[in-house]
């Protein structure tokens, strides 16, 4: 080893993070307080939506995108089987069906081509959803998937959980953040530790619909509502002179416990003021990498993104011929892991999960099989020295014999 090990993805805390989490433990709110709303609040404005509901982790993001198109048994959903489980769980902890599509070979996204295939191969499911994988934090074409969609009355969520400080082609040679919502209906993030920020769990689902963001609200906290205006039961609600009991609450949906800890807000509020500083240095270390890779081609090469994007990648991602160089995936991982260099492969196509295989049967898609067959991702945070950067590249290029 030459130098201290470099995991695959790390976060970022400094003084400014753990004075802001001091501050809410010491507060008087543990769980639920207003930092959440302060959160939720700051976060919607820095991505470009009406609104942004803040939950527990990436996996209840989804969740709640799902439950407030009102999914459920009898509709099917369109999946890119190159993603992590919880895109393709989401709708099915709905009830619905997933239809999973193939992806590109070689960027591991969902194409208009690949949805539209998908389509065609279920003619007679009720097909309500598509999810969409921002991989990596490489936008699909959202124009592209979005008109499909519309055309077909099909709703889009994007999984954004890699894409936060992104922005995707919107038409008209336009520019739109990921998570504006601008050809979506919900957008969803993790803000897992080696994501771009981070709140230590939880996740945030952004939408411009007010119905949406009631309902994921509503379900977020166990199906309760609190709002007099909205009670049914108005005998129970409110007293003999019209006033709204203090105490009561209707369960009115079964819900979940989905909320997230105020401290967990503050910590999310504090990275997010530096989400523009933390994209700067992941495109600057993206570029980086990009420049010193481009003479190991064809035979590692990173994932490419789509023309005119400008994204804000989570992780880096390269596509290495293992016949090539001779070796397989495990010993180059265990051959960089020896030099002090961490790698992890996003992601099993989920359509080869045995859950999946027992409900769907073996499904054959070729590009996902392909992406996954040479995809590695190798050492991105913000943190990273540029001649961090300069030692991964010299360990891959030793590979290559």
């Amino acid at each position: 080893m030459s130098g201290p090990f470099l995991p695959y993805g790390r976060q970022d805390i400094d003084a400014s993070d753990l004075a802001a989490v001091a501050e809410a433990l010491q507060s008087g709110y543990l769980t639920t307080g207003p930092r959440v709303a302060e959160f939720e609040a700051a976060f919607a404005k820095s991505v470009g939506a009406r609104h942004a509901v803040v939950s527990n982790s990436g996996t209840a993001a989804l969740h709640l995108a799902c439950i407030a198109l009102d999914l459920g048994p009898g509709d099917s959903v369109v999946v890119p089987a190159v993603t992590f489980l919880a895109t393709a769980n989401a709708a099915r902890f709905c009830g619905a069906e997933v239809i999973f599509a193939d992806v590109d070979p070689d960027s591991g996204r969902l194409t208009a081509a690949a949805f539209e295939a998908a389509l065609a191969q279920h003619p007679q499911a009720s097909i309500r959803a598509v999810l969409p994988v921002h991989l990596n934090g490489h936008c699909v074409d959202m124009p592209a998937i979005r008109a499909i969609a519309e055309a077909r009355g099909i709703a889009v969520i994007e999984d954004a959980c890699h894409a936060i400080g992104g922005r995707h082609q919107a038409g008209n040679r336009s520019l739109a953040p990921v998570g504006s919502c601008a050809l979506s209906e919900l957008a969803c993030f993790s803000l897992h530790p080696v994501k771009t920020i981070t709140s230590g769990e939880g996740g945030v689902t952004s939408t411009n619909d007010e119905a949406a963001y009631r309902r994921m609200c509503t379900f977020r906290s166990h199906g309760m509502v609190r709002e007099p205006a909205d009670f049914l039961h108005a005998d129970l609600g409110f007293d003999a002179d019209g006033e709204a009991n203090p105490w009561y609450y209707e369960m009115q949906a079964l819900g979940y416990n989905y909320r997230i800890t105020d401290f967990a807000c503050a910590l999310g509020s504090s990275q997010l003021k530096r989400l523009d500083t933390y994209s700067r240095r992941r495109r600057d270390l993206a570029a980086r990498y990009d420049r010193l890779l481009a003479p190991l081609a064809p035979v590692i090469r990173p994932v490419s993104p789509a023309p005119g994007d400008d994204p804000v990648l989570h992780l880096y991602a390269v596509l290495i011929d293992f016949a090539v160089l001779g070796r397989s995936r495990a010993a180059v991982m265990r051959d960089l892991k020896a030099a002090g260099i961490g790698t992890m492969v996003h992601y099993i196509p989920v359509n080869r999960q045995p859950y999946y295989r027992w409900r769907y049967g073996e499904i054959r898609l070729p590009g996902a099989e392909a992406y996954y067959a040479r995809a590695l991702s190798i050492p991105l945070y913000p943190t990273m020295q540029d001649d961090d950067v300069d030692r991964v590249v010299s360990a891959l290029q030793a590979l290559i014999r």
